[in-house]
């Protein structure tokens, strides 16, 4: 064998070993990547190196730093962008290795801010990939600007099931859990735990009463029972200095002093006007759960299994903190990106576009098993964790609830039931 052909042959297995180490290993993640095909022993030598081919992607997000009822919730200014860093460096060591570069291009705006002119700039410098953080109209938006080019965007922010329902596009995907698979997760759990009675509370915005539909349809799917539902008022006022402990003391074990009987307190209150303060506070002594108590999401900064600790650390070493549901998702969102690059072999966006669509992508995600996309709505398959403020308590889907498919599609809209017509 030839000095060159040596060469090549060692750095097909650096780039191999390396793949393995990003996706936690074959213990932690079900299966390493399929390798590169092995340098052909009869393709003339060269000592050459590939010449570098880039990745462009672009990552548009919405942040505003808002209050919320505990200062602890406050998102982080670089949530979600932390992910997209940490992402970034994973796809170009892996990259490195094969003569591929990914380049990061973000631009954050506030809530209300045009998106359509940031989208356009990205797509007009030839950006193919465009991951989103944004609000579901926003989101739309972008996908609708996209498809003129024929653009990839990827969702992973916006968990409206509209999106992946009515309001579907065949060139977005959706690294984002829907709110279905979250209530769905959170409604299995209750159901192995046989906590069967539900009393709901939800709030009076837009993003709570559809919380609080998807929870009624999580408990109609499973068999649990809403015995009641009560609406919170949001009566305004700063939220850190009006709501002292002991008004909140009294008002809220009150107010649900007249539920009938139940297992568990619902919450739905994405707005964070009041389900912080509903823990420990109702009138009988029931546990709660939904957007406050034991919540459902993608991730968890607490998680470590399934090669989990791996990502934490690297994740720690460059935002500083533990990695959030949003940090996750934009990381998953790059790297479905990189590692179709990397199991083609291309950087060509129509080559990697049908990989990610086809029926051999998988990515791995510190979640126990490879994910995959639904091509119903090209909603990516993934466990639901559920967890207090300290620590994972389960994962979903539960023992025992089974599907003809994948077990994963008993979270979220199955295809029988999706309202997605995309033409494909």
């Amino acid at each position: 064998m030839s000095k060159e052909i040596g060469d090549r042959l060692r750095r097909v297995l650096c780039g191999t070993a390396m793949l393995i180490l990003l996706t936690g290993g074959a213990q932690a993640q079900d299966a390493a990547p399929a390798a590169p095909p092995a340098a052909d022993a009869t393709a003339p030598a060269t000592s050459e190196e590939p010449a570098t081919q880039t990745v462009k992607i672009g990552f548009l997000r919405t942040y505003e730093r808002t209050l919320a009822l505990s200062a602890l919730d406050i998102p982080p200014a670089d949530i979600g962008l932390a992910g997209a860093t940490v992402a970034i460096a994973d796809n170009n060591t892996t990259g490195s290795f094969m003569g591929q570069n990914f380049t990061l291009d973000v631009t954050t705006l506030a809530p209300g801010d045009d998106v359509a002119q940031p989208a356009q700039a990205m797509l007009d410098a030839g950006i193919h990939y465009l991951v989103t953080d944004l609000s579901p109209e926003d989101t739309l938006t972008v996908a609708d600007l996209a498809k003129s080019q024929n653009a990839l965007v990827l969702n992973a922010g916006a968990t409206d099931d509209r999106l992946r329902g009515e309001g579907c596009r065949a060139n977005m995907l959706h690294t984002a859990p829907s709110r279905a698979m979250l209530t769905d997760g959170l409604a299995q759990y209750l159901m192995w735990k046989q906590w069967r009675n539900w009393a709901l509370v939800a709030g009076e915005h837009e993003n709570d009463q559809l919380f609080a539909e998807a929870l009624k349809r999580s408990a109609k799917k499973f068999g649990g029972k809403i015995v009641a539902e009560k609406t919170f008022a949001d009566k305004g006022g700063a939220r850190a200095t009006d709501s002292g402990q002991a008004l909140v003391q009294r008002q809220i074990p009150v107010f649900l002093q007249d539920l009938p009987e139940h297992d568990v307190v619902l919450v739905a209150d994405e707005s964070e006007v009041f389900g912080t303060y509903v823990p420990w506070r109702t009138w009988l002594p029931r546990p709660v759960a939904g957007t406050a108590g034991l919540k459902p999401g993608s991730w968890h900064p607490a998680s470590e299994q399934w090669g989990g600790a791996q990502i934490q650390n690297r994740f720690e070493d460059v935002a500083g903190r533990r990695m959030e549901s949003k940090d996750m998702q934009v990381w998953t969102a790059i790297r479905v990106i990189g590692e179709a690059a990397s199991r083609t072999q291309s950087v060509d966006p129509a080559t990697i576009d049908a990989f990610i669509k086809g029926p051999d992508f998988t990515v791995a995600a510190f979640k126990g098993q490879r994910l995959t996309f639904r091509d119903w709505d090209w909603q990516l398959r993934q466990p639901v964790l559920l967890g207090t403020e300290a620590s994972v308590v389960s994962a979903s889907p539960q023992e025992g609830f089974l599907h003809r498919v994948s077990e994963l599609d008993t979270l979220g809209v199955d295809r029988p039931e999706t309202a997605c017509a995309m033409g494909e």
